[in-house]
């Protein structure tokens, strides 16, 4: 027998067989992974080493190539190349400092939730502390109540010298 599908309020959230369609929201967060994304790849040597390189061929093809190809004077101190660097350098910065920021954030996020985590941690081990202490107790009481094996059978032998005293004096009467 098919049964109908849930709806409404009979499924649970999310399971519901009507589907909700929105359309694609751009991450909020984009910007700031790129920064990230950005500040990662300026700290490599890979991105050292290609800077280098785009450095030396702009040094390179500026002095060795005929005049006419060059766009950038070596008398003038390669101005454009400066610029660019500058350019970059300016990016760079602020891109590494919000990568910066961004992380100190989740750093702090985390650490609330150390925070948080440990004070469940100590509250648990101080119950579990409790409830060690309170059954020690328990056992204390119930071994200072309970007779050890030696002292029982010290006053089962006792009674049972006395019950063989009382028989023996009845037992005399008897035959006489």
């Amino acid at each position: 027998m098919a049964r109908a599908p849930k709806s409404g309020f009979e499924a649970p959230r999310g399971r519901r067989t009507r589907v909700l369609s929105r359309p694609a929201q751009p991450s909020r967060d984009r910007f700031g992974r790129f920064t990230e994304w950005i500040a990662r790849a300026m700290g490599t040597p890979a991105f050292l080493l290609i800077l280098t390189l785009f450095c030396v061929a702009w040094i390179v093809w500026n002095t060795a190539a005929p005049e006419g190809l060059r766009f950038d004077d070596a008398a003038l101190g390669f101005t454009a190349l400066t610029l660019m660097l500058s350019l970059q350098a300016s990016y760079a910065a602020p891109l590494i400092l919000l990568a910066q920021n961004r992380q100190d954030d989740r750093d702090r996020v985390q650490i609330e939730q150390d925070r948080q985590r440990a004070e469940r941690n100590l509250a648990d081990t101080e119950y579990l502390a409790r409830e060690v202490v309170a059954l020690r107790m328990a056992l204390t009481d119930m071994q200072d109540e309970m007779i050890s094996r030696d002292v029982l059978r010290q006053e089962l032998k006792a009674l049972l010298e006395r019950l063989d005293d009382r028989e023996q004096p009845g037992d005399g009467a008897r035959s006489s």
